[in-house]
């Protein structure tokens, strides 16, 4: 898959399909509607497009949300899925005064030359949210394109949406993201070193940044860990670190019988259980009292 950063770096293409989406998760809806634009981009012998924006829409407006796929996970979901072009648009002021019939003629059609276009039911774009599908099907039949929309898909009766994963991450319902995800919900990074306060009190943590402002997940967990190949059980805590007067959201992961040096490796840490809330203790003996309780729960778990 071909990474393109800003419009200033398109070149002129001879025909495409298209799909528009910030696309955060890359969940079974999001799959659906990259399954079908293959499935026409295959059809047509053209090159299948996805068009996210950076920063999202959302966020430059000043409504920043947790997300569920950093820049680099999404790019590898969305690589596996066999898209030909992700087509990253720098959303900044003079990008949202753009109408959308505008959007569709000076992106779409002058620098893409779409021939398709493939969005989602509940898809809004140009200055004002006020582009939508019916204006899609009005401008295609002059502009000489065609479009579809394809439908939700539900989980026990509930439309997947990011937002709605969101809040199914928040409450500790991993069974059910996963049911939307279509995988298991997982937080990729490298292991930084940190300030090595676990192995005080016998429980030394790999420490790995989160690559994003805001985490969509918070407290203690039952945890596997992928690592050169291989998987380990353990337990993790994802949050501020109240004990230190933490600021910095990170993920702490304490794996079972496991004794190596890892920094500067990238792990994959996939979220099985919810343990409990974060919380604060009044000193670290309390703290490791907890993890005791911790690390016995997520073994239950697993066995």
């Amino acid at each position: 898959m071909k990474i393109i950063r800003g419009l200033q770096n398109l070149t002129q293409y001879t025909g495409s399909v298209v799909t528009i989406g910030n696309f955060d998760g890359v969940h079974l809806g999001h799959q659906q509607i990259i399954s079908q634009l293959i499935k026409k981009a295959k059809q047509l012998s053209l090159p299948a497009v996805l068009i996210s924006f950076s920063p999202t829409p959302q966020r430059f407006f000043g409504h920043e949300k947790a997300t569920l796929s950093n820049f680099k996970e999404k790019q590898r979901l969305l690589s596996a899925l066999g898209l030909d072009v992700h087509l990253i648009v720098h959303f900044n002021q003079t990008f949202a005064q753009l109408t959308a019939p505008d959007f569709v003629q000076k992106v779409l059609l002058d620098k893409l030359n779409m021939q398709h276009c493939l969005i989602g039911d509940d898809f809004h774009f140009g200055k004002g949210r006020q582009g939508d599908f019916a204006l899609l099907q009005t401008l295609s039949k002059t502009k000489g394109f065609t479009v579809e929309k394809t439908p939700s898909i539900h989980h026990n009766n509930i439309r997947i949406s990011s937002s709605v994963i969101r809040s199914l991450l928040a409450q500790g319902k991993l069974q059910s993201v996963a049911a939307m995800l279509g995988r298991a919900f997982s937080i990729t990074g490298t292991v930084a070193h940190g300030l090595k306060n676990g192995r005080t009190i016998d429980f030394p943590t790999i420490n790995i940044p989160i690559k994003r402002k805001i985490s969509p997940v918070h407290g203690i967990f039952a945890v596997t860990v992928e690592l050169d190949g291989t998987s380990y059980q353990g337990v993790c805590s994802i949050g501020n670190r109240p004990i230190i007067g933490g600021k910095k959201t990170l993920l702490e992961v304490f794996l079972f019988d496991f004794n190596r040096e890892v920094y500067g490796l990238e792990i994959k840490t996939t979220f099985k259980h919810k343990i409990r809330e974060e919380e604060n203790f009044d000193d670290f003996t309390a703290l490791k009292k907890q993890i005791k309780i911790d690390v016995s729960n997520a073994k239950k778990y697993f066995n």
